[in-house]
C-alpha cells in the first residue's frame, strides 16, 4: 500500500505560443481546467498503474473542491483522510508553450493546513510505501518522516518545490527524487555537488536526479545508474515529474526491483509528456505495458 500525504489543486492550464515575460499580456490558445497538485498527481499516477493508495491532505469548502477530488474516486483512491476547512482550495495557474515547457504558479490555501496526524501510526508500518512532495507545511513533512521511519515504512521524497527541511528528516527517507533545479538548490544548500553521486553521499540516503530529455542518474549503496529519456514527440511537460515518483512508488510497494522501477517510472513519465494536461496525462497499467513489450525496456511487470 501507497500512503501519499500532500497537495491537492485545482489547475487551469493555458497552451500559449510562447512563455510570459514580465509586463506583458498573452492570449491563451487554449484553457484546460482539471485536477492538479503534486500530491494528488502523485497518487492518481500510483493509482492508474495498480497500486493501492491511501491519501491524506485538505481542501477548502468551497466550488473547487470536488472539481479537485474528481479523480480520487474513479481511481479508487482511499481519500478519507482529506480534510475539508474554511479555505480556499489550493490551485495552481500552468502556462504550457508550444515546446511543452511550463510556468507553474501555486496558491496553496488549504493545502498549508494538512497535518500528518491525518494518519494513523497504524498505516505507518513495514510494507508500507509513504510518498511526499513539499507543497504542503513542512513542519509536517518533516514529522511525518520520522514517524514513518520510527514505525518501520519505505519513505519516498519528491523536494518539489525545493524547501528547506531539517537534515535529520532528509536523511531518514529511503529515496530522494529531484529534478536538475531541485538538485542545484539542494547541492548549495549542503555544500555539495548537485549530480545524484554528490547528494547521494551527502544524505547518504539513495537519491534519483532526473534530467529531462536527458533521462535520469540514481545513485545508491550499489553504485550509479543512468537511463535515457523514452522517444516520445513532447506535448506537455506538466506532471511528468509527479508521473514519475508516483509509479516509482507503485513499482517498488509492488515487489519491483531498483532498476526495474526506475525504467516503469521513466517510461511513465515519457508517455505523461505526450500529452497535455496533468491529471489528464498520466498514463494508465495498460498504456505503460502496451508501450513496455516484456524484456525490451526495463520496469516492464
Amino acid at each position: 500500500m501507497i500512503v501519499v500525504f500532500g497537495s491537492i489543486n485545482f489547475d487551469l492550464l493555458l497552451t500559449v505560443a510562447s512563455l510570459p515575460v514580465a509586463g506583458g499580456t498573452f492570449l491563451a490558445e487554449r484553457c484546460s481546467p482539471q485536477p492538479g497538485g503534486k500530491g494528488a498527481n502523485q497518487a492518481v499516477a500510483a493509482a492508474r498503474d495498480g497500486a493501492e493508495v491511501v491519501f491524506a491532505g485538505a481542501v477548502g469548502q468551497d466550488l473547487l473542491a470536488d472539481a479537485a477530488l474528481a479523480n480520487f474516486s474513479a481511481c479508487g483512491i482511499d481519500h478519507s483522510r482529506v480534510i475539508r476547512i474554511a479555505a480556499a482550495t489550493g490551485c495552481a495557474s500552468v502556462a504550457v508553450d508550444r515546446d511543452g515547457r511550463n510556468q507553474i504558479i501555486v496558491a496553496p490555501g488549504a493545502n498549508l493546513a494538512a497535518r500528518e496526524s491525518q494518519i494513523e501510526d497504524s498505516l505507518l508500518g513495514p510494507g508500507v510505501t509513504v510518498l511526499l512532495q513539499m507543497e504542503t507545511d513542512p513542519a509536517e513533512v518533516a514529522a511525518l518522516i520520522l514517524r514513518a521511519r520510527r514505525l518501520g515504512a519505505r519513505i519516498i521524497l519528491n523536494l518539489a518545490p525545493a524547501v528547506k527541511l531539517p537534515m535529520a528528516a532528509m536523511r531518514a527517507v529511503d529515496i530522494l527524487v529531484v529534478n536538475e533545479t531541485e538538485a542545484e538548490w539542494l547541492g548549495a544548500h549542503l555544500g555539495a555537488g548537485c549530480d545524484a553521486v554528490a547528494l547521494h553521499e551527502a544524505l547518504g540516503v539513495a537519491v534519483i536526479r532526473t534530467l529531462g530529455a536527458a533521462g535520469l542518474e540514481a545513485a545508491d549503496g550499489t553504485g550509479l545508474l543512468h537511463l535515457p529519456a523514452c522517444e516520445v514527440e513532447v506535448v506537455d511537460t506538466t506532471a511528468a515529474g509527479d508521473c514519475f515518483a508516483g509509479v516509482l512508488a507503485g513499482a517498488l510497494d509492488g515487489g519491483a526491483v531498483w532498476e526495474e522501477a526506475l525504467g516503469r517510472a521513466n517510461l511513465a513519465a515519457s508517455l505523461c509528456c505526450s500529452r497535455a494536461g496533468s491529471q489528464d496525462s498520466l498514463p494508465t497499467k495498460t498504456e505503460i505495458r502496451n508501450l513496455s513489450p516484456k524484456g525490451t525496456i526495463p520496469g516492464w511487470i
